[in-house]
């Protein structure tokens, strides 16, 4: 075994091999297949929901064994992606946001192409969407056209499908009849129950049923090969459904995806203890654990660096006590929020509490339930857990109990009864975010520039641990239940460490979203506040324009908007910065902002970036600018 792994990973062609029950003769490798769906959660009848039409993927279930909690991570697809493909968690990498991109560390490698060292031919059929960059050649076909079938003979294969119908997009351009009837449709609480929604969440079954369509064809494919008894299939969603308050949030309605997996007689040595054919895992399991579980699957022992742990195969580990997931900035709008669950209760971490979890996103927007959630809110006719998506200040925290609440709308995190859980779930996160060195505690750009050329992981390697836990210490003080003090956040704007610096003006801003008056004329904050528009940081420096902003002092108000306009000027300042700077122009007065109409319509909506796909978030974040002061800005992509 040792050789084999040591040739695999210096690139000899080794395809594994396994000892047969008799002890003679030796089996080839497995086949493996994936089938994906994207924006898919576990609305399916093998799940038990009893309006999905999923006969393929519930015949498959039926064959093998469905996984009763699956996390994927992340509530949105590249982060999501980048958790399976490098058997690592984004937060570790700065990967975490939604179209971003960033080294892989050294000495660690996308599993593909270990596989392609152990002679596996690898294909991935339709989109990669990573948010990690490498040198190396991680498949043999990755295109549209990619399939097993470009394998030379006999040789063992790992092929990818992802299905693109069940999409957020085919919501809002669905044309035609459909086929679930929307009055049979269980709207979950969060939602407002109108005629927009039930079809919204309606034209999603239907869009399920479609991908169902599609895998059955892959499923086709192999059995008319003749390769069923040599192929391990998986059959997951990338995250779950497209619709709001599920994709893009971090709870079980974002992250709960559902997963298959048949392994065929001549493989059961691969199988867990729990495999029936028909049969339920119990067992957590996450994208995190997708990577080693392949490898594991071909004989191949997962390396040290890769974060979760193989749940089939030879390389089979102890099933986890807890599941994680993350949400950072999501397209154009930043936000920071984890959460952890033991399979039962559900907790999340809130540490930018003046963010709504709604917020302007340009892309969820164009989804019918979205604007119209969003105007039912503006009309005020909401009840309290149907507008509690849109609402700041965000709850620090928030506790679910997924048997009695499934749709996470009772937050326990306050009662009395719930407080030892609270407490569990809370030290473990906090261990997660130090054991897995969690970058997004420090600022996008920051920990861009500071990191160099080396990659944004191994910058943090040279971080003392003490330093990124009091990152943690300190977000977790201003974004807390209990109340901070003036000479608390001073004490944090003055610091010498840059990142503390940041964490004390969002604290600031925390209170101004809790409508606590900390910025009279008069006061030491005020002063700070205005001095900090000088600091070496640019992240500083324009947050510490947006509390003055947010305040409406007049007479530093003025000084404020310079600063940012110049801020937003793409080409002369870094995409982080222009981002960041336009978001916090649209708290400034709207007369005031008319006023320099002129100045906004030369901001540049294109410039130098560190990799193409950052190139949406100044136009959409100028667009809605635009939008709100009823002028023509950026450009909606």
């Amino acid at each position: 075994m040792l050789l084999r792994v040591l040739l695999g990973y210096f690139g000899a062609a080794t395809c594994c091999s396994f000892a047969a029950a008799d002890g003679e003769t030796p089996l080839p490798c497995p086949n493996i297949v994936w089938i994906s769906s994207e924006d898919h959660g576990p609305e399916m009848g093998c799940y038990g929901d009893p309006l999905a039409r999923t006969p393929n993927i519930d015949q498959l279930a039926s064959r093998g064994l469905r996984y009763a909690r699956c996390w994927s991570n992340a509530p949105v697809c590249a982060p999501a992606r980048t958790t399976i493909i490098t058997g690592m968690y984004p937060t570790g990498l700065g990967a975490e946001h939604m179209r971003s991109m960033v080294r892989m560390p050294k000495g660690t490698r996308l599993f593909p192409s270990i596989l392609r060292d152990a002679g596996y031919y690898c294909s991935n059929n339709s989109k990669e969407d990573y948010n990690v960059a490498t040198d190396e050649k991680v498949w043999d076909q990755s295109n549209n056209k990619a399939h097993w079938r470009g394998r030379k003979k006999d040789q063992p294969f790992f092929a990818v499908f992802n299905s693109t119908l069940s999409h957020e997009s085919a919501i809002r351009n669905y044309r035609g009849e459909l086929n679930t009837d929307p009055a049979k449709v269980r709207v979950p609480a969060y939602n407002p129950d109108t005629p927009i929604v039930r079809r919204d969440w309606a034209i999603y079954y239907d869009t399920v049923s479609a991908a169902d369509e599609q895998a059955g064809m892959r499923l086709r494919e192999i059995e008319t090969a003749g390769l069923s008894d040599q192929t391990i299939v998986f059959y997951w969603g990338d995250h779950g459904s497209g619709m709001p308050r599920c994709k893009r949030w971090p709870g079980n309605s974002g992250l709960h995806v559902p997963l298959v997996v048949y392994i065929p007689e001549a493989f059961q040595h691969l199988r867990p203890e729990e495999y029936l054919p028909g049969g339920v895992s119990e067992r957590l399991v996450a994208f995190i654990d997708f990577a080693p579980t392949v490898l594991s699957l071909a004989g191949i022992e997962p390396p040290s660096w890769m974060q979760g742990t193989a749940f089939l195969g030879e390389h089979q580990g102890p099933a986890a006590k807890y599941l994680y997931g993350f949400r950072g900035r999501m397209d154009e709008r930043l936000d920071l929020v984890r959460s952890v669950s033991d399979g039962r209760f559900v907790y999340l971490r809130n540490y930018m509490l003046h963010r709504s979890t709604g917020q302007h996103l340009d892309y969820q927007l164009q989804t019918p339930t979205t604007r119209e959630w969003l105007n039912l809110y503006n009309s005020g006719t909401l009840n309290t857990i149907q507008a509690a998506f849109w609402k700041t200040p965000k709850d620090s925290e928030e506790l679910y109990d997924l048997t009695n609440d499934p749709d996470e709308v009772v937050n326990l995190a306050e009662s009395p009864e719930y407080q030892e859980k609270l407490t569990e779930l809370r030290g473990a996160l906090h261990s997660h975010l130090l054991a897995t060195r969690d970058l997004g505690v420090a600022p996008e750009g920051l920990r861009s520039s500071h990191s160099g050329q080396l990659a944004q992981h191994d910058w943090l390697q040279q971080q003392t641990a003490s330093r990124l836990a009091r990152w943690w210490e300190v977000a977790e003080v201003v974004s807390g239940r209990a109340t901070i003090s003036a000479d608390d956040l001073l004490n944090l704007m003055k610091d010498q460490d840059e990142v503390v610096r940041y964490w004390g003006l969002l604290g600031v801003r925390r209170l101004q979203a809790e409508g606590m008056e900390v910025l009279m004329p008069s006061s030491a904050v005020r002063e700070e506040l205005v001095r900090m528009m000088r600091d070496t940081e640019a992240v500083v420096r324009v947050t510490a324009a947006e509390c003055l902003i947010v305040a409406k002092i007049r007479a530093v108000e003025e000084v404020a908007i310079e600063l940012l306009l110049d801020h937003a000027e793409l080409g002369t300042q870094d995409v982080f910065t222009a981002m960041a700077a336009i978001e916090a122009l649209a708290f400034a007065d709207q007369e005031t902002l008319l006023e320099k109409v002129d100045r906004f319509r030369t901001l540049p909506i294109n410039g130098e970036l560190p990799h193409q796909r950052y190139d949406i978030g100044v136009p959409r974040l100028l667009a809605a600018l635009g939008e709100q002061l009823g002028i023509e800005l950026g450009s909606l992509k």
